[in-house]
């Protein structure tokens, strides 16, 4: 049976838009206008998110899923919407980036946690994702089957750049990333199948980032701070690890010093 179950789907319309269900938003007076914003930072864990609400230089605006805040970042009046605290996985990242896109936004940074899979990485590494293996179910809605999950190659340029001058002592890695909304069904047998290919990390959200980012035509970049290993086959969590929270905040700044920068217009 082919994925998608019809054949050809992706030479059809959709029947909902994301513009479609925000005409309510419109009508209310709450749909928010991002077009001005220098991009977009998507984030999945607690601690940006607090830094954020609590920095006093951001404003909290309604209409994507979550919370999603404009953060001040120039001295030109700059800024950059900021979201989170939607949860976790394929299907609702992947939602809030079509609003995002909805609501103007061109350009996207998705910054997260990810598992390790070679040895030789460590907890509270960073990670530039360059390709995504699409083991999820949404990608395969947005583009064709055989085709790759990869960010906007200049982006990803410019995303490496603002992470090595940031990175400090801190080791940082670059290479494919396995996507699989499944976490409770990852096996020994894919987690070696996929350490002997030369795959970094296993995540939840960037195939499908770079799927529906390639089907609307925005640019999009991703990177990840190791939070946890199954290198050795077994898993070893280390979440709680003050290495974690520094490498969280190393690709918030990062991700906010790529998106100040050059577009590829």
């Amino acid at each position: 049976m082919p994925y998608p179950n019809l054949a050809g789907k992706h030479a059809y319309d959709s029947l909902i838009t994301p513009e479609d269900l925000h005409a309510s938003l419109r009508a209310e007076g709450a749909f928010p206008d991002l077009s001005a914003v220098r991009g977009a930072i998507i984030c999945y864990q607690a601690r940006i998110m607090d830094q954020i609400a609590t920095s006093g230089n951001a404003t909290r605006v309604r209409g994507v899923g979550g919370e999603t805040y404009l953060v001040d970042v120039g001295q030109d009046g700059a800024q950059i919407a900021v979201c989170g605290r939607f949860g976790i996985g394929a299907p609702v990242a992947s939602i809030v980036l079509e609003d995002l896109i909805a609501f103007g936004v061109r350009r996207v940074v998705s910054v997260g946690t990810a598992g390790c899979l070679q040895r030789g990485m460590a907890v509270g590494d960073l990670v530039l994702c360059t390709s995504a293996i699409r083991d999820e179910g949404v990608s395969y809605h947005y583009i064709e089957a055989d085709a790759p999950a990869l960010p906007h190659a200049a982006m990803t340029d410019q995303f490496r750049a603002a992470l090595a001058a940031r990175a400090g002592e801190r080791p940082l890695h670059a290479g494919p990333t396995w996507t699989i909304d499944a976490p409770y069904r990852e096996t020994v047998e894919e987690a070696r199948h996929y350490q002997a290919m030369g795959v970094q990390t296993v995540e939840m959200e960037a195939a499908a980032l770079f799927a529906v980012a390639a089907h609307r035509g925005i640019e999009i970049a991703s990177a990840f701070v190791v939070s946890d290993s199954l290198a050795e086959l077994v898993w070893s969590p280390g979440f709680r690890d003050p290495l974690v929270e520094r490498g969280l905040d190393t690709l918030y700044t990062a991700a906010s010093a790529t998106l100040l920068g050059p577009t590829s217009d």
